[in-house]
């Protein structure tokens, strides 16, 4: 995510360069043929097209508020992860000290680092509707480094597993599942054995229970995307805006400078107002489609290699190990 101040200006415009140069063709194209071909017919009533506007105003409104929220509620996913992995660890840690479970420990912990890897690295990958191949995107995500698109997710594993779980659970389809499977397994067993009582055993279920909830709900957000049919009809909608806002502002700057010095020129006012005018529309539409895929890894993103590194470093740190992975630090102030 952006994890700056602000997006200045001019970074918008850069962002939307592309779009400013169909916006200016659209707009150039009726005013030459208005003003040299004398082709007063393609003047249209301002009227529907302000009325289009508007509605259009209304749709993307919809879908801006629609793909905030589910940016926001993938932050309160993690969020919860954030709690949960935290919790989980000083029970697992406080439960398991008085039976001398040091060894039984770490390698909870350490598979509970494998299974947030596994999430982050099967919520990055691509869908057919995100807007990661987007031009403007793959141009912007070359500020920063989004680690599940280059590392391998077998050499990152193998940090955190044995070499008979990392061979187990590489053959598995929903890794992060199944790790999370390993770990109810492990606190059974220790359960069995006598080193942790009935409520003990229930709590740290209650936290992998929990685990599961969160991952199904970040999985909902990733495999489901905004539906197609309010997404189709608002850049139809959109489109055809764009389209008639020149024509129909043609009459009204021609009419502009009638009696002034700028009579027979006023049209030309014509080309940066409907310029203006297309963009703010388009621009918010923009917006609005770069936060409706939290997971893609754009700048938009909810940073979750960053909140999977902060639970890492924490625990770790209740291990009392010394040797803790670095801080993310943000590239160009976007943080992932």
């Amino acid at each position: 995510m952006h994890a700056g101040k602000k997006y200045t200006f001019f970074e918008f415009i850069v962002w939307t360069r592309r779009d400013i140069y169909r916006l200016t063709i659209l707009a150039i194209i009726p005013t030459v043929l208005y003003h040299f071909c004398k082709f007063t017919f393609l003047s249209i009533s301002w009227v529907p097209v302000a009325l289009l506007g508007t509605a259009v105003s209304f749709i993307i409104s919809f879908k801006n508020n629609a793909s905030y929220s589910r940016l926001w509620e993938a932050r309160q996913i993690y969020g919860g992860i954030i709690n949960a992995s935290r919790a989980f660890g000083v029970m697992v840690r406080d439960y398991l000290a008085a039976q001398d479970k040091t060894t039984d420990v770490q390698i909870i912990f350490y598979r509970h680092f494998a299974w947030l890897t596994a999430l982050r690295f099967q919520l990055r990958e691509p869908r057919a509707w995100e807007n990661a191949n987007d031009p403007r995107n793959i141009e912007y995500a070359r500020l920063y480094h989004v680690s599940e698109k280059t590392d391998k997710l077998e050499d990152t594993l193998s940090q955190y597993l044995s070499a008979d779980e990392l061979k187990y659970i590489l053959n598995k389809k929903n890794k992060a599942t199944q790790l999370m499977a390993l770990q109810s397994s492990h606190i059974n067993k220790l359960a069995t054995a006598g080193n942790l009582s009935d409520l003990q055993l229930q709590s740290l279920q209650n936290s992998i229970t929990s685990f599961y909830d969160n991952q199904g709900k970040a999985e909902r957000i990733k495999n489901f995307p905004y539906p197609r049919h309010f997404s189709s009809i608002a850049t139809i909608m959109l489109n055809l805006f764009v389209f008639l806002v020149p024509y129909g502002l043609l009459n009204e700057f021609n009419k502009l400078g009638n009696g002034t010095l700028i009579e027979g020129y006023s049209i030309w006012l014509n080309v940066p107002f409907a310029i203006l005018l297309t963009w703010v529309f388009n621009s918010l539409d923009i917006v609005g489609e770069s936060s409706t895929n939290p997971f893609e890894g754009s700048a938009n993103d909810v940073p979750i290699t960053n909140i999977s590194r902060t639970i890492e470093i924490d625990m770790r740190d209740m291990l009392d190990e010394t040797d803790l992975p670095p801080v993310l630090i943000p590239e160009n102030s976007i943080l992932m």
